[in-house]
């Protein structure tokens, strides 16, 4: 990251900044950081059935699909310019361990094939992997009991979760996307799918991501609330900065070919740090409930809401991501185009 010598710099009047505010497309030659479609990822939910389009209520424009409309769906998305997709699944049934996530009919393994099908290799396709989705408690793995407390249980939920990521990798999953924050997570995945012969296939780890209040549309999205207690033993608290670069620098090691930040508006100190301080690529997650606030005060007129949009995108890469999982792709998209 460049640095300018203030010190350097002559004052006014032979320094006029303005000078290169003056026109529209001067403005945009000298602009610094860049938006497209290319540089977004849209989240998708997939649930069983045909011709499923449910709205999601807290997420005005998104819908939980089944797997034909899934393939429309990104159809649409793919004519605007997006190329890159990230899948979560609500599945038929659920229980304590999450056992329909590893299912090989699974419906985010269906959903995968689907796509593949129809779209070959014009599509980058990335899945979400954790438990939260499939586990009838809601929690992002197997629970057990720790000094009178139900917890999830780290090394007991690793296999599964490796078994989970070579299941997506076999039914076409281009990245895999792990997104529990359980200790060795990336290792364990890393280790199945290189044994299974996906030694081809990145990681993209959530490795920063933190026990947030702005998950609450996401969680009535996926169906995924906890049952009880919440996850703040296992994702990150939202008062620590020094923590995520500890837990970046372990999914690094163990061999995380991407890392994420989520959730991206609040903490984009912490993508700043993290960019700064690690040679990967950087995703940022700008969640359900960022997107819920700026569509709700739009629809009543306090906000506009593509400029805001806009900005706040904007704001995520200036911070350093060179990804984002937004909400906002498909609109974003269109205004850009």
């Amino acid at each position: 990251m460049s640095h300018t010598n203030v010190s350097s710099i002559p004052p006014f009047p032979v320094s006029r900044p303005r000078r290169l505010r003056a026109h529209p497309l001067l403005r945009e030659l000298v602009r610094e950081t860049t938006l497209t479609p290319r540089d977004l990822i849209l989240p998708l939910f997939v649930r069983p059935g045909r011709g499923v389009r449910r709205e999601i209520p807290s997420m005005p424009g998104h819908f939980q699909l089944s797997c034909d409309t899934l393939v429309d769906e990104v159809g649409i998305a793919r004519a605007l310019g997006i190329t890159a997709f990230i899948l979560f699944g609500i599945p038929e049934s659920k229980d304590a361990t999450g056992s329909s996530a590893l299912a090989e009919d699974g419906i985010v393994q269906q959903a995968l094939r689907a796509l593949r099908k129809a779209y070959s290799a014009d599509v980058l396709l990335i899945t979400d992997e954790c438990f939260c989705e499939y586990t009838d408690h809601g929690h992002c793995g197997v629970l057990h009991e720790r000094r009178g407390a139900i917890d999830v249980d780290n090394d007991a939920t690793l296999p599964l979760l490796a078994q989970q990521c070579v299941s997506h990798a076999r039914a076409g999953a281009d990245i895999i996307a792990p997104s529990g924050m359980m200790d060795g997570m990336v290792q364990a995945i890393r280790t199945a799918l290189d044994a299974a012969g996906f030694s081809h296939v990145p990681i993209l780890s959530y490795a920063a991501k933190y026990a947030s209040g702005f998950y609450g549309p996401f969680r009535d999205a996926a169906e995924s609330p906890p049952q009880f207690g919440d996850r703040s033993s296992y994702q990150m608290d939202p008062a620590n900065g020094d923590e995520a670069l500890k837990e970046v620098a372990l999914d690094v090691a163990e061999g995380a070919d991407m890392i994420m930040v989520k959730p991206a508006l609040s903490y984009l100190d912490i993508i700043r740090r993290v960019k700064e301080r690690f040679p990967l690529p950087v995703a940022a997650y700008n969640v359900s409930g960022e997107f819920a606030m700026v569509k709700a005060a739009a629809a009543r007129g306090w906000i506009d809401e593509r400029r805001v949009t806009l900005e706040i995108l904007t704001s995520i890469r200036r911070a350093g991501a060179d990804m984002i999982l937004t909400y906002h792709a498909k609109d974003v998209a269109q205004w850009l185009k």
